[in-house]
């Protein structure tokens, strides 16, 4: 299996409302046509708004406070929880990646 390296971005409550550190790729999904694969949207079923989704083909992948937000090599977007996300990943330096 090739090492690939990811883009990711954990969300927690404060940068839902907050989100002047979300990378440029975030902001695309956020900005994206609603119901189109890879837009991220406010969770339907969350009748307070504060919750988000991601919307894929497979259908909506909710995302829990603390989860990570991850850009794929294809530019797919999908969370993981941070146990995972840690288990799974290490972080890279950019000056040598």
């Amino acid at each position: 299996k090739k090492a690939i390296v990811i883009e990711a971005f954990q969300m927690t409550a404060e940068q839902r409302w907050d989100n002047s550190e979300w990378p440029d790729w975030l902001h695309l999904a956020w900005n994206a046509e609603l119901g189109s694969p890879g837009s991220l949207c406010v969770d339907r079923t969350d009748p307070t708004g504060a919750n988000l989704c991601i919307e894929t083909l497979e259908g909506d992948h909710h995302i829990t406070w603390g989860d990570w937000i991850i850009q794929g090599i294809k530019g797919e977007l999908y969370p993981i929880k941070d146990e995972i996300f840690r288990l799974t990943y290490e972080p890279v330096n950019e000056a040598t990646s």
